[in-house]
């Protein structure tokens, strides 16, 4: 076997952290590839994006911009948004493990002429309940097209591709935004001004040259000139097909409007007759309505003896040279609420629960391994009750987590920081926003790349 090929199969076979297999090269990127992965734990597909760290330092933008769509994903939790599985990260190197989508790109049952009418109507209502939804919770994808549309194995769409999403803190004190992004064929006309435009009516726009091509089977404003192009675009300049039913004409002509605050809403165009045609027959697909998040997947069972795996991805890059992506995470933990061990989690619940009784604590097992600890002395708030759980992140490296139960956060924080600290500092590898000297040999567990 030559070289080349074992390199080859040595990549195919490299795991991540333990928990994934990492098999064949999906897409390549500027600063990342994303690889065909295998759950070890299940034998499920995902998808890996693995991100170089040392090149996104050096690039202005780059480390903000993972961040933000990181974040992004873990807000927009639905059935048409592919789904984010996971964060981890090394020294080196940030793992995103994702849903993996088979039935490729939207694009590609577009690319050979117009869909039926009731084949892009069901595309398209599952497109508006999933931009729909992301508008809820205040994103704008600001890049939709047919290459960022998936299909899956049953032909439900997913929506992808977050890297130029905003969210609320990116509008200025004129409560736009104005970065100039996406792709020229589906921009909107107010992005092209460049005098502040709102992400989610630009988005409404991309929404309609989508509906536009999957009826059509060509763009609205094609030309290949794209100065001229964009100047069709600014005047909304495009002619409808004569295939167009009454209903599509007339929906595509309230979308596609260049004045913003004249385009149709997401709730008229889930109203409009063209899209509510056929709805109450038996919909093989059907789509929630964008108000209603998908109900979060249900942990894995573990195998008998052993703490659940934790999403260590916060907590390991605040120990990797100063990587810290906390902000990513929608319940910010005070600072001394998370530490890790090298010790079994049977070892850590034992020294826990002599701590607690130490300081005073009742101490009670509610989980395999979690505990309850309560002051038996009451607060202003009432009595100070505290949980701590123990989690698994990667052999030998188990996480501990505090949460407030009850009583004031200022007693919490002081438990954390004043009373738990000292009693556990033997056992302890690291707490969170530490740099311990430990954490230098990490990177060796993540795999060949």
């Amino acid at each position: 076997m030559g070289k080349k090929a074992e390199d080859a199969c040595r990549e195919a076979r490299s795991l991540v952290l333990g928990k994934y297999e990492m098999g064949r090269v999906l897409g390549k990127g500027t600063f990342a590839k994303v690889y065909h992965g295998r759950d070890l734990r299940t034998g499920e597909s995902v998808a890996i994006k693995v991100i170089n760290k040392d090149q996104i330092r050096v690039e202005a933008g780059m480390m903000e911009q993972i961040k933000r769509e990181i974040s992004v994903l873990r807000l927009v939790r639905h059935p048409n948004v592919v789904e984010l599985r996971e964060v981890m990260a090394t020294k080196t190197r940030i793992f995103v493990v994702m849903e993996y989508v088979r039935g490729g790109e939207l694009f590609a049952r577009v690319v050979w002429g117009p869909l039926p009418d009731d084949q892009a109507r069901r595309y398209f209502r599952q497109l508006i309940s999933a931009v729909g939804f992301c508008h809820s919770r205040g994103v704008s994808h600001r890049d939709l097209k047919p290459e960022n549309v998936l299909l899956d194995h049953n032909g439900a769409l997913k929506v992808s591709d977050f890297g130029f999403s905003a969210l609320p803190e990116q509008l200025r004190h004129d409560g736009l935004l104005h970065t100039q992004c996406g792709t020229p064929a589906y921009v909107a006309p107010e992005v092209l001004r460049r005098q502040g435009y709102d992400g989610a009516k630009a988005d409404i726009w991309s929404c309609g040259v989508i509906l536009y091509v999957l009826l059509a089977g060509f763009l609205p404003f094609r030309d290949d000139n794209l100065m001229r192009m964009y100047r069709r675009v600014l005047k909304a300049e495009y002619q409808i097909p004569p295939w167009f039913s009454g209903d599509a004409r007339r929906l595509v002509s309230r979308v596609l409007v260049a004045d913003p605050e004249k385009r149709i809403s997401i709730d008229a165009i889930m109203h409009h007759p063209w899209f509510n045609k056929g709805k109450y027959r038996k919909d093989p697909n059907p789509v929630p309505p964008p108000q209603a998040e998908a109900a979060p997947a249900e942990v894995e069972e573990q195998k008998p003896g052993t703490p659940r795996f934790y999403n260590a991805f916060e907590l390991i890059s605040s120990l990797s040279s100063g990587f810290d992506l906390s902000s990513l995470f929608e319940n910010r933990r005070a600072a001394g609420t998370v530490f890790t061990s090298r010790l079994p989690a049977a070892a850590i619940l034992e020294r826990l629960a002599r701590v607690g009784r130490g300081l005073g604590f009742a101490v009670e097992r509610t989980k395999p391994f979690k505990v309850k600890m309560e002051r038996k002395n009451e607060g202003w708030k009432g009595r100070l009750g505290v949980t701590a759980e123990v989690f698994e992140v990667a052999a030998e490296v188990a996480v501990v987590e505090f949460s407030k139960l009850s009583g004031e956060t200022s007693d919490f924080n002081k438990f954390c920081e004043e009373d738990v600290r000292p009693g556990l500092k033997d056992i302890v590898w690291a707490w969170q926003g530490d740099h311990a000297g430990g954490a230098t040999n990490e990177d060796g567990g993540e795999g060949k790349q």
